[in-house]
């Protein structure tokens, strides 16, 4: 399971993911694909229409997308004593009952009968397919735009935004924001590291993963 925390996450990130219509949300996925099964943790870009974006406080929510009925949400409080209390109570329970219930009255911890289970393989964070958040500190020269997004193009990256800032006073350096296109997470990290080796690029590319969750 790949997991990243929310430490890189600055002001300027969470605003311009407002600008861009975006809520930024510390989110664990799993998908079932043609390839394996997706296990992730990470900062992910949300669309600020979506309800799981408006999730605030001591709140939690899981986001279940199934075939027929579609997207269901299920919300409630995940922190705090009377809410982690009931948690653990019901799991006490749910173990208890299974100690003497006749076989066909138990459920299954995941769910599904161990005849039903078969191995899946886990997907490496490199085979996964998403589209990206990029922000980058950028010379405020011509061409630099164009020179960036060539060098996307050559790494199969496709653009579907850019905010570019206007530079603070006195600064010749301004801060460009891209929004990707699904691409396969290697191939992201090729591109980034061609556009770090430009020299009208300064320091690292910030790289948040986003979910539009259709």
């Amino acid at each position: 399971t790949y997991t990243e925390g929310i430490s890189r996450i600055t002001t300027e990130d969470v605003n311009y993911a407002g600008e861009l219509g975006y809520r930024i949300k510390h989110l664990g996925v799993t998908r079932k694909t043609d390839k394996g099964i997706e296990l992730r943790v990470h900062p992910t870009l949300i669309p600020e229409k979506r309800l799981i974006a408006n999730v605030d406080g001591v709140m939690n929510a899981v986001l279940v997308q199934g075939d027929a009925v579609g997207p269901t949400l299920y919300y409630g409080a995940g922190a705090g004593a009377e809410p982690t209390a009931s948690a653990v109570v019901a799991d006490i329970i749910d173990t208890v009952r299974t100690i003497d219930a006749p076989l066909h009255h138990k459920v299954p911890l995941l769910g599904f009968q161990d005849n039903a289970m078969r191995e899946t393989p886990i997907l490496s964070i490199d085979n996964v397919e998403t589209a990206y958040y990029l922000r980058m500190e950028a010379a405020d020269k011509p061409g630099v735009l164009a020179e960036v997004s060539d060098t996307f193009a050559k790494n199969s990256i496709s653009i579907e935004a850019v905010l570019q800032k206007e530079p603070a006073s006195g600064e010749s350096s301004v801060h460009l924001i891209m929004l990707t296109q699904k691409c396969v997470e290697s191939n992201i990290n090729q591109a980034i590291k061609a556009v770090e080796a430009l020299s009208s690029v300064m320091g690292d590319v910030v790289r948040i993963r986003m979910e539009h969750l259709d």
